[in-house]
């Protein structure tokens, strides 16, 4: 999820060359889009680029993100994100009692048994037929988790490509802006990423099954909240953010008002010696969100938490959120450079020496406290 020096140049020099052409007509992007090719973002301010799914394949390889728009593209003036740049004030934690008390049913056995069937798949790429299944069965087990409750609705968001995104709403006691959590389900290997074997267990794995634990231990609390809330497992995250776009380009469509939203992109490693910390990412989000962040942690973690360093253009799903202009922030399993080396191969898996139940843990109690002290 994170950028080298090699990436900035290459994608810094497929924009330059790409700033000045002209918008891309609707005739034009049907017509790319049927012959297998696909629109790529590279930059902030550069219009899109072209690209064979061979060449976006090696921009991944070479560590440079980028947004694959090319089912949420409009001519308009390129997004300038630095002036989205916002700054949110939020309470302060006040619900320590209860909290506390719902964060102690939280198991890493749950997440376990979880993640073991996720990784059970060869992959779950986005476009593969067991990339599919993987969402099919999340939806299954998040279904069942709702108890049939009536105030919880699980959906299916489905794109153009196998895999959908799962979305589980718990209606507010009134209406007024949701609060969302997300993690990706996709998985991907970099040498073949459609037929290759990525259990993708931290990347993302981790922050996948801590959502689905947050969500079980909230319904098991009978948790109600006084303003809706929502929680997200994106498709399609490894080939460009492409589910959540969707999602959040369509909700700004639809004008719906977010309170805030968190990412959870890898949650489950540190590097064995560094010292173990909740990092939060410094970049394409709300430094008001990141104070209140900090809260949490200081409220509910044992963990300390420190400041990463910039994650970079397109690095994860927040992104889609900050581009559409909402109240987004990211928390990350470490500081950049302690963080998981195995991702996006066939070693992304919980025997890798570094990979820990009780610190992905602690990623799981402080996104339950900020649903919590946001939506209560």
């Amino acid at each position: 999820m994170k950028f080298s020096s090699v990436g900035y140049l290459l994608a810094g020099a497929a924009a330059f060359g790409a700033v000045c052409a002209a918008p891309i007509t609707p005739a034009e992007l049907v017509d790319k889009a049927a012959k297998g090719y696909r629109l790529l973002s590279l930059a902030e301010g550069a219009e899109p680029v072209w690209k064979t799914e061979e060449e976006k394949l090696e921009l991944l390889r070479a560590d440079v993100h980028f947004f694959d728009v090319t089912e949420v593209y409009d001519a308009e003036e390129p997004v300038h994100f630095k002036s989205l740049a916002t700054k949110t004030t939020f309470p302060a934690p006040s619900h320590s009692s209860t909290v506390s008390s719902i964060l102690k049913s939280l198991s890493t056995t749950n997440m376990e048994s979880y993640l073991s069937v996720l990784t059970s798949y060869n992959n779950r790429y986005y476009t593969s037929s067991t990339g599919k299944a993987a969402s099919q069965w999340i939806f299954d087990k998040v279904t069942e988790l709702a108890g049939g409750r009536s105030d919880i609705k699980v959906t299916k968001f489905a794109h153009s490509w196998q895999q959908f995104s799962v979305v589980a709403r718990f209606e507010g006691k009134s209406s007024g802006a949701v609060t969302i959590i997300g993690a990706h389900e996709d998985s991907i290997n970099l040498n073949s990423p459609s037929s290759g074997r990525a259990p993708g267990a931290d990347d993302d794995g981790s922050g996948t099954v801590n959502l689905i634990e947050v969500f079980r231990a909230l319904v098991a609390a009978d948790f109600k909240p006084s303003t809706p809330v929502e929680f997200h497992w994106y498709s399609g995250e490894e080939a460009g953010l492409l589910g959540s776009q969707a999602i959040a380009k369509s909700y700004k469509s639809k004008g719906t008002s977010v309170k805030a939203f968190l990412e959870l992109d890898m949650t489950a490693y540190f590097a064995p010696g560094s010292k173990e910390v909740i990092a939060l990412e410094a970049d394409y989000i709300d430094s008001g969100l990141t104070k209140f962040l900090q809260q949490l942690i200081d409220t509910y973690s044992k963990l300390d938490w420190a400041m990463d360093e910039e994650c970079g253009y397109a690095c994860s799903d927040h992104v889609s959120w900050y581009k559409q202009g909402y109240t987004t922030g990211m928390l990350y399993e470490a500081v950049t450079g302690n963080d998981n080396p195995k991702i996006h191969s066939s070693s992304d898996t919980t025997s890798v020496n570094g990979f820990s139940w009780s610190h992905s843990l602690e990623f799981a109690k402080v996104a339950l406290a900020y649903v919590y002290e946001l939506a209560i």
